[in-house]
């Protein structure tokens, strides 16, 4: 017998393949989704349990209430004189001045001007006796060597900007002084500024200041090697012995009359000097 065709008006059992086929799709599709946004948490979780590099801290500087006159810093490693023999071919100077660079977070071309100012005092002052951390010790307070405010200091000597200080107007604690200079330093003709790395008013620049480098141009207060030499002769004027507290406190408070000011330069030149050492 031949079985009748089916009734095209019964309906049909639905097939299964089209929607067993569907169905696993969207499960394949549920199951990839989930294995991407387990793999992410891992990631994420991972991320943030692995430990970070941490930065190297800032130098230490601990503040020293030392009373006008009682003590000098401590004693700084020797800085080494030109022709100083080594074993390495580089310049000795500039090697010095990378090494404590790392330690102490001074840029190391400050450094180099602070030491070159060191060795010409030892040769034309030596009874000063005026320390590299010294100078150090103010370039740190007076413009954080060189470079406040983002500014770099350039294997010239110079800062990316001139470092002009405000107007010494008579302002609430600012000292008023006229202009001297007819702006030639600091760009006012009414009041004088502090300028450059060492924050010279141009008074006291006309009669300290000299080419470092001894090449015939005019000293340079933006210069970092014509400032802290200018500085070493300033703080090295009326026969100051720099070795003693005595002598140390009379020259800084010279330099800015601040007691507050002096400690602050003194914990700087301490903190250098102990590092160089280690």
């Amino acid at each position: 017998m031949v079985a009748p065709p089916p009734s095209k008006t019964e309906p049909r059992p639905p097939s299964r393949g089209s929607a067993g086929n569907l169905a696993g799709r969207l499960a394949l599709v549920l199951l990839l989704l989930a294995v991407v946004a387990g793999g992410a948490w891992v990631l994420s979780t991972v991320n943030r349990s692995a430990p970070r590099p941490a930065a190297d801290p800032p130098f230490p500087v601990p503040f020293q209430a030392v009373q006008p006159g009682v003590a000098a810093p401590g004693s700084a490693g020797e800085v080494p004189a030109a022709g100083d023999p080594r074993p390495s071919t580089a310049d000795p100077l500039a090697e010095w001045a990378a090494a404590l660079s790392e330690k102490t977070d001074v840029p190391a071309r400050a450094l180099r001007a602070y030491a070159i100012a060191d060795l010409a005092m030892r040769s034309q002052n030596p009874s000063c006796r005026i320390s590299w951390a010294t100078l150090a010790g103010i370039g740190r307070i007076e413009s954080h060597h060189g470079t406040i405010g983002g500014l770099r200091l350039g294997e010239d000597g110079r800062p990316s900007r001139p470092i002009i200080g405000i107007p010494l107007d008579g302002s609430p604690g600012v000292k008023a002084i006229a202009d001297s200079d007819g702006g030639a330093l600091d760009g006012d003709t009414r009041w004088d500024r502090a300028v450059g790395p060492m924050q010279f008013i141009p008074t006291t620049w006309v009669r300290y200041a000299v080419r470092a480098s001894g090449d015939g141009q005019a000293p340079d207060p933006q210069n970092i090697d014509d400032a802290a030499l200018a500085a070493a002769r300033y703080l090295c004027s009326g026969g100051r012995d720099l070795g003693t507290g005595a002598g140390w406190w009379a020259a800084v408070l010279d330099y800015n009359n601040s007691t507050e000011y002096g400690q602050n330069v003194y914990s700087g030149a301490d903190a250098y000097a102990r590092a160089s050492l280690g």
